[in-house]
């Protein structure tokens, strides 16, 4: 049986959220757990903890190169997977040692959809059709304990609120956030859970101010987090690395899509609803559409409200 090494080279939550399928079904596919090479940005280590398909996390520094050779030399992979077009994930891969190296075609990055790029590099490889559809597996007594921590119960409408983005022009105003969880909770008996990192606090004391039932998560970690995901039943937030997670755990989730495209980042997991701006299509909603302030509060809520009731 082939010893496999996968590598990850964009760096975001998301990105590596959406790739768990193709490391699914690669692992499948050979019969044995795989070793993941990724940027600890990506929460690969987190994200793959109880995962039966992957055996070991690599970390990958920005400027890694003869030290991380010597680490997966030492290893004596058989072939290597890399997701990217990166020439010196490549060049790795081939001073390390490993045979059998399949990669993206050098200098094809641009333009690309991400989801579906690596969706048919997989299925080139195992020449079978694959579903970009996946999960992460998590330990259940932990989600049972994030439960009765967070007093999370099934007749109240638990709500991961992905407030925060990437950038500022990706992230849907706080102060319609704030009037949209205003009305669910009028409607229903919710509770908001608000993440966002150190540098959101402010978004999120914003929101703590005008609604009572609301616990942030700024302070926790990727491992404390996601069982409190697990336990709760919908996302609504901005396209973020949160969205990402949530259905991957297999909450309903709401995306708004300001300035990235949901052809790429919201079609591949059919958990996900999309809202984008107002005159825009998921095609043509794209990077640089600037979208934030055209974005419909009225399907936003109309769409909340269907998607919790």
């Amino acid at each position: 049986m082939n010893k496999a090494l996968i590598c990850i080279k964009p760096p975001g939550l998301g990105d590596a959220n959406i790739l768990i399928s193709n490391v699914h079904h690669i692992s499948q596919a050979i019969n044995k757990p795989l070793t993941i090479l990724a940027q600890k940005t990506t929460g690969a280590r987190t994200l793959f903890k109880n995962d039966p398909h992957v055996n070991d996390v690599i970390d990958l520094g920005k400027r890694d190169f003869f030290n991380i050779i010597n680490k997966i030399k030492s290893r004596k992979f058989d072939e290597c997977y890399i997701y990217s077009d990166s020439i010196r994930l490549y060049l790795i891969a081939k001073l390390s040692g490993i045979k059998k190296i399949h990669h993206y075609p050098f200098f094809s990055k641009k333009g690309k959809n991400f989801y579906k790029t690596a969706q048919e590099f997989t299925e080139k490889i195992l020449h079978r059709k694959i579903s970009s559809f996946s999960k992460i597996y998590w330990d259940k007594n932990a989600i049972e304990k994030a439960k009765k921590n967070y007093d999370i119960k099934s007749e109240v409408k638990n709500i991961v609120c992905g407030i925060s983005a990437s950038g500022p022009t990706k992230r849907y105003d706080i102060d319609n956030y704030i009037k949209l969880f205003q009305e669910i909770n009028s409607r229903f008996p919710c509770k908001f859970f608000l993440f966002g990192g150190k540098n959101d606090e402010i978004l999120i004391e914003r929101v703590m101010g005008s609604i009572s039932n609301c616990v942030p998560l700024s302070k926790l970690n990727l491992d404390q987090v996601i069982p409190i995901f697990a336990a709760c039943r919908f996302y609504i937030g901005n396209d973020t690395g949160p969205l990402h997670i949530s259905a991957n755990l297999n909450l309903k989730c709401l995306a708004i899509f300001c300035d990235s495209p949901p052809s790429a980042y919201g079609l591949w997991n059919p958990n996900i609803k999309i809202i984008v701006p107002t005159g825009e299509t998921i095609e043509s909603t794209k990077h640089n559409t600037r979208g934030k302030d055209k974005i419909s509060f009225d399907e936003v809520l109309k769409k909340s409200l269907e998607l919790i009731k």
